[in-house]
């Protein structure tokens, strides 16, 4: 039975593992520009990510923590069959596209978990649908509409930082070339800060939400513990398998150069860090390829690989639909079994 003490610790052990194959993806994202760049070597790269993306969740506040944590209201026991499956599903899927190589979204896999997992053993009313609240997204369907948003915004970001930044170094030595890589340490640390504030926080979310279900917290609020926890276990994931995600980013959608990689993750700090200050979950793995199709776009368009472009949209497409039939498959396995 998921339920009780055991029921919280089998549910934080695999949020754990989540954001450990979440690090696969999403945290190999503020790593991939400097490395492909040559900005930083593999090792410094990761080291500054780990720093800054714990820095992210300790002091950038738990706005997507609560929103994660509201979309998924029933009975504690089965709250915790619901995170529990919901987890699984998003792990499964997260190893998958990771084996393949292919950029796939977290958030995407987590949503979908939770959505399948919640209607099947709770029905269509165990999920907050939601909307908006002023600026500030509620429920699956504000959540949901900003994961769709967030991908334009980077593609169009990127596509006018380089336009931008091309025209004003237009007549710039060639020495101007060691400052830019100097810079891409400062839009390194900027864009693991911005992942940690957003995608830590979504597992957060979870492990304050099970916390709560069974009574070890007496309201939603977030835990230090769980804060380090989450954000320690997205680095080791970047250093221990995300090397295979940070080639298909770094040359596999545009061979990006010191300039580029700058754009590409300045413009995407200012997207994912502008989305945790409104609560708002959204796919770093995501925003940062549309970035970088959006620089490869405003550099030479037929240069950008959009093959491997379209894989990445096919993978946004189904990864929800399926994460959230594995969910709602693993619950109604557990309903049978338990």
């Amino acid at each position: 039975m998921i339920g009780g003490e055991a029921g919280v610790v089998v549910v934080v052990l695999l949020a754990v593992g989540f954001d450990v194959t979440n690090g696969f993806h999403d945290s190999s994202n503020s790593v991939a520009a400097p490395v492909a760049t040559r900005a930083m070597r593999p090792f410094t790269a990761v080291a500054v990510a780990a720093v800054f993306t714990i820095l992210g969740p300790i002091l950038a506040g738990t706005a997507v923590a609560d929103t994660v944590g509201g979309l998924v209201t029933y009975e504690p026991d089965d709250t915790l069959r619901i995170l529990f499956a919901a987890l699984l599903a998003a792990v499964a899927w997260n190893l998958i596209t990771w084996w393949r190589g292919l950029p796939s979204s977290s958030s995407h896999a987590l949503v979908g978990g939770l959505v399948g997992a919640g209607v099947a053993l709770g029905g269509l009313g165990a999920i907050d649908w939601g909307g908006f609240d002023g600026w500030r997204p509620r429920g699956v369907a504000a959540v949901l509409a900003v994961l769709a948003i967030s991908p334009v915004l980077g593609l169009l970001a990127g596509w006018l930082g380089e336009m931008l930044a091309a025209r004003s170094l237009r007549r710039a030595h060639r020495g101007v070339t060691r400052a830019i890589r100097g810079g891409e340490w400062v839009t390194s640390a900027a864009l693991a800060f911005a992942h940690g504030t957003n995608d830590a926080q979504k597992t957060m979310g979870v492990i304050t939400l099970a916390l709560v279900a069974t009574g070890s917290l007496d309201a939603f609020a977030v835990p230090l513990w769980v804060k380090l926890v989450c954000a320690g276990a997205l680095t080791v994931g970047t250093a221990l398998g995300g090397w295979r995600i940070v080639r298909t980013v770094g040359r596999g959608i545009y061979r990006i150069r010191p300039l580029d990689g700058l754009v590409s993750q300045a413009s995407s700090s200012v997207v994912i860090g502008g989305a945790a200050a409104l609560g708002a979950p959204v796919s770093t793995t995501h925003v940062v390829a549309s970035s970088v199709a959006g620089v490869g776009t405003g550099r030479r368009w037929r240069h950008v690989r959009w093959p491997v472009v379209r894989e990445i949209a096919l993978a946004w497409v189904v990864t929800l639909p399926a994460s959230a039939g594995i969910g709602a498959a693993v619950a109604m396995t557990e309903r049978v079994v338990l």
